[in-house]
């Protein structure tokens, strides 16, 4: 694929990045804006502050998952800094991938794991960090070592680990409101049920409170699929654009199927942070592996559009 190609698609990403976060942002007020509508009993100044409310909960930690996010995935995977004197051929590596993406160095974190594998976050390209298990470093070659920094750079290049972290936010939030006013339903409605029900209003009310109902089911599972499948994508376009820095995509192929095949686990791994990984860490025959959503399109899908850019 050509360098033009990817850069396009590198702009597009960014483009359709800033659009969903919108898109959702708009969803989020209205579903806010809809079950304050109900809670008030119809009272659509009433709404507008819940909806007020609930998005600055969601700006609020949107700006901490901004600022403090990746030490936050940092503690909770147990991650430890490293510098070049401890392991100058990882760092050779990364600084190469770097050079050829026209990014700054990351800090280079090391998870004490048998379990292969690795990932990016922070903010911005200048505020990224990368971290591999020990795993990883034991059980890659350097060519495959390089294809999973390669593709690890790409999100940050495209910055896929913004997307990733405001998108969680905005997810879970709505999730939660969505939560909270299904449970609130089972104390009695709030004002809804104080407010005179007698002819169309009573009628209007009852609507009102199934749309509501209907939407605060279905936007939180809608809104995953989405996250998901957008999350997809990115893993792609991260292999693609992987192979574009290191020229050798045999390289994150072979990676991807020896990380994919070992039986180790990831036990600092949990379902807030694996899409975080270049491959799922949690395991399907694993207790916690609950969901039937995965942030990872199949490895073998994966493998094969990578070996098709040999030809």
């Amino acid at each position: 694929m050509a360098v033009e190609t990817f850069r396009t698609l590198m702009s597009r990403n960014k483009r359709n990045s800033f659009l969903l976060i919108g898109f959702f942002v708009l969803f989020f007020v209205g579903i806010g804006m809809l079950i304050g509508a109900v809670w008030g009993g119809g009272d659509w100044t009433f709404s507008i502050v819940v909806a007020v409310i609930a998005a600055g909960i969601a700006f609020v930690l949107t700006l901490w998952s901004y600022y403090g996010g990746a030490s936050a995935v940092l503690s909770i995977s147990k991650a430890r800094q490293i510098q070049k004197a401890d392991d100058p051929q990882l760092f050779n590596v990364v600084e190469e991938m770097c050079i050829a993406g026209g990014i700054p160095t990351p800090k280079i974190y090391v998870i004490e794991d048998t379990a292969p594998n690795a990932f990016a976050t922070g903010r911005n390209p200048k505020h990224a960090v990368v971290a591999i298990t020990t795993g990883l470093r034991q059980k890659l070659n350097r060519d495959e070592l390089q294809g999973v920094m390669a593709h690890e750079l790409s999100h940050v290049r495209n910055y896929d680990i913004l997307f990733a972290m405001l998108m969680a936010i905005m997810v879970g939030v709505l999730v939660m409101l969505c939560d909270v006013f299904l449970r609130s339903l089972w104390f009695g409605g709030g004002r809804r049920r104080r407010r005179d029900s007698r002819g169309g209003g009573g009628a209007a009310q009852a609507i009102l409170l199934i749309v509501a109902i209907v939407l605060a089911i279905i936007a939180p599972i809608l809104a995953r699929i989405i996250q998901l499948a957008m999350s997809r994508q990115r893993e792609y376009l991260a292999d693609a654009s992987g192979v574009e820095l290191t020229r050798n995509p045999e390289g994150l192929a072979s990676a991807l199927a020896k990380i994919s095949d070992d039986p180790e686990v990831l036990e600092v791994a949990n379902r807030a942070t694996a899409h975080l990984y270049v491959v799922h860490p949690i395991k399907k025959s694993e207790a916690r592996a609950k969901s039937i959503f995965s942030t990872h399109p199949p490895i073998k899908e994966r493998i094969r559009r990578l070996l098709s850019l040999t030809h």
